[in-house]
């Protein structure tokens, strides 16, 4: 869904999912309603001994109001959580690219997730330490707030017990979560770090399902859509860190095809397709009447062209530009630019000019040798 960047703290955007904009206002009228109000106010005097008068809360315009507050004041307080994940980020020198602000709450992503346990420990525990602290200044902002402002009280009361929540919440192991990625530090500390994802990540989709069968018994579409959540991004980070590993000092060169027959992009498609066919190869690089590579053009490219025109349409007419990386670049970082482009092909340059191309079959290729045989490398590696 789409993101809209609405301000930016320390250099990093904060964006709100469009999810959020929907949310909201059902998220407003459930804590405006009569019921919802009386139930938090039991909890606020439980907890703080602050009775909130409720029937006050209840007149007119009133619940909208303070439905409204409680729930902006909810995604404020997810905010500065995530905002405490970058502070300590940014103390270690790592980039935060964005916070966006989405129906589950928040995500702050990380240029990189660091693999020394300390490091991780500290960032991750950080947004729970944050929400524990704005907890406390809501309860004390409570305990000053006179009896004839019942919104107020229960505004601040409710973002208290809610901050305490949320924190607590997110402290259960389910990787990726803080308290998953908790989990996931403390393991780190004497295995492998592959594996310790991996255990954190099976323990992460155990909660998911957990929370899949509460959710269907108690009908929370919520819960279900949380399971969810951790389930992808829990097996999704456990195979990015299983490739990283596989490909760790591998670079862009080990992984490329060299020696890659071009077409001329005056080619016509006809005669390309039958080239094809003969050769029996399905990606080609694509230069100009000067011989520079100028994209690179595919089997699934062709099928564009409408049979009756393929006489008469070009190569260069078809290709596409795709993304550029350079020989020395490391394997992993290329192969996320790649699924980031959204392309299944590049070309792999060098000091300015085309020595290679590069596709998703080329990585399989160097996975498969990896994982089978401990290495991926070529024999004739370029220098």
């Amino acid at each position: 869904m789409r993101n809209v960047t609405v301000l930016s703290v320390w250099g990093i955007p904060i964006r709100i999912n469009i999810s959020l904009v929907v949310f909201l206002p059902i998220l407003a009228w459930l804590l405006g309603s009569g019921e919802q109000i009386g139930l938090y106010a039991g909890w606020i005097e439980s907890a703080f001994g602050v009775a909130v008068d409720t029937e006050a809360l209840q007149a007119g315009s009133t619940p909208w109001l303070v439905g409204t507050a409680a729930a902006v004041g909810l995604f404020v307080s997810v905010t500065l959580h995530e905002l405490g994940h970058a502070w300590v980020a940014l103390r270690y020198g790592l980039g935060i690219e964005s916070i966006t602000l989405w129906i589950l709450g928040g995500l702050a992503a990380l240029s990189e997730i660091p693999r020394e346990w300390n490091r991780e420990f500290w960032i991750a525990i950080a947004g729970p330490a944050t929400s524990v602290a704005t907890a406390g200044l809501a309860a004390g902002l409570l305990l000053v707030t006179p009896s004839s402002l019942p919104a107020a009280q229960f505004v601040f009361g409710w973002l208290a017990v809610a901050n305490v929540t949320l924190a607590v919440f997110n402290m259960l192991p389910a990787f990726p979560m803080d308290g998953g990625r908790i989990l996931r530090a403390l393991l780190a500390r004497n295995r492998p770090y592959g594996s310790a994802t991996r255990i954190a990540a099976r323990i992460g989709i155990v909660f998911a399902m957990l929370f899949a069968v509460v959710g269907a018994l108690n009908f929370d579409p919520i819960l279900l859509l949380l399971a969810l959540f951790i389930y992808g991004a829990a097996t999704s980070e456990s195979r990015t860190v299983l490739l990283d590993e596989l490909l760790e000092g591998i670079t862009v060169a080990d992984v490329m095809s060299r020696d890659v027959p071009t077409v001329p992009a005056d080619e016509t498609v006809a005669a390309f397709t039958e080239r094809m066919f003969r050769e029996r190869r399905t990606t080609y690089p694509v230069t100009d009447e000067h011989g520079s590579v100028v994209g690179i053009v595919t089997l699934a490219d062709m099928r564009s062209v409408d049979p009756d025109d393929r006489e008469t349409t070009t190569i260069g007419t078809v290709a596409k530009e795709v993304p550029q990386f350079e020989v020395t670049g490391d394997a992993f970082e290329t192969l996320a630019a790649l699924n980031s482009a959204r392309t299944k092909n590049a070309l792999v340059t060098r000091d300015g000019s085309v020595v290679g191309v590069l596709s998703e079959a080329d990585f399989a290729h160097a996975l498969s040798m990896q994982r089978e045989f401990g290495t991926g490398l070529p024999d004739d590696r370029v220098a």
